[in-house]
């Protein structure tokens, strides 16, 4: 495992029917939360341990006091090659030029629809406009921009066209998620617009749609338009045909370990942190933790125990 996601925050300032229940989520007092003097010791001992690529998340991480403050101290840190962000663009902007100055490597924005009022129904925010700035800011600055949208069955799959098509004089990567159960629903049955249905869609519009190269590790199957500036890729989080190359634990906003999106947390980091656990007996913990990662995300969810249905927050946990 090279790769550390970090979810900063239990907050999130956008209620999107994928993130969350519509009567939103009760927020935790402050002392529940990883402290960043946690963060960054869990950080500097997983670094030793080979952990490479940081990512940032928490539906918008700025919702954290002194966050930048964070950001800069996790770029000290030796063996730490790559610090990434996830954001929902809506307090991002102000802070661009500084993220452009620690060299953050990349940024994914969070984008559901294109048009202003299925934004709202999908959000139940009036935040487009910041969210608009905050993309036109990222390709001013020249930040490596990757858009994830969250393919919605009977909500937004009618713009996929509309996505890809912001790749032709743009540098930069649309990548289509398949919707998963972590939406405070109940409904665990409803029909999933899958990775094929993207796909297909996609080459509806674009019969010459090319797969390319992607990233080791990477989650996404990547595909290009031909003379297209940017690209596109497909995330396959519910089918999870990706799970035999992930490379990533993650770390939920209250201090759990999670080897993959779709266990309960396997760790109480934070717990074992306040009994006063040594940095030598807290690697040996991290390595124990990550030989018992499962195979795969079914697996993975079937070996639940407290939490049989899957109704987190992706805010939370570092999706």
């Amino acid at each position: 495992m090279d790769y550390l996601r970090i979810a900063v925050t239990d907050r999130c300032n956008l209620r999107c029917f994928y993130c969350m229940p519509a009567e939103g989520i009760q927020y935790l007092p402050k002392k529940e939360l990883m402290s960043y003097e946690e963060i960054l010791r869990v950080t500097q001992n997983l670094a030793e341990l080979g952990v490479k690529k940081i990512r940032i998340t928490g539906g918008e991480p700025f919702l954290r006091k002194d966050l930048m403050q964070l950001l800069r101290k996790i770029t000290e840190i030796d063996g730490i090659t790559s610090l990434n962000l996830t954001t929902n663009g809506v307090l991002t902007y102000p802070h661009l030029k500084e993220l452009k100055e620690i060299g953050i490597d990349h940024i994914n924005l969070s984008l559901d629809s294109l048009d202003k009022q299925n934004f709202f129904a999908i959000t139940r925010r009036d935040e487009y406009n910041k969210v608009m700035q905050t993309l036109d800011g990222l390709l001013d600055h020249g930040i490596k921009t990757k858009i994830n949208m969250v393919v919605m069955n009977g909500r937004n799959e009618h713009e996929i066209q509309a996505m890809a098509k912001l790749t032709k004089n743009k540098n930069i990567s649309v990548r289509f998620i398949e919707e998963m159960p972590f939406n405070g629903s109940d409904d665990q049955n409803a029909k999933i617009f899958s990775a094929q249905d993207i796909l297909d869609e996609l080459k509806h519009h674009y019969p010459a749609l090319q797969k390319i190269a992607q990233e080791p590790n990477s989650p996404s199957t990547a595909y290009q338009i031909p003379d297209y500036a940017g690209s596109l890729g497909i995330i396959a989080a519910y089918t999870r045909s990706f799970c035999g190359t992930c490379n990533r634990i993650r770390l939920t906003a209250t201090g759990s370990i999670k080897n993959c999106l779709y266990d309960e947390g396997v760790l109480d980091v934070k717990g074992i942190l306040r009994t006063g656990i040594s940095d030598e007996a807290l690697k040996e913990t991290f390595i124990q933790t990550v030989q018992r990662k499962e195979v795969n995300g079914f697996v993975a969810e079937i070996n639940r125990q407290k939490n049989t249905q899957i109704t987190e927050s992706m805010s939370t946990i570092g999706g």
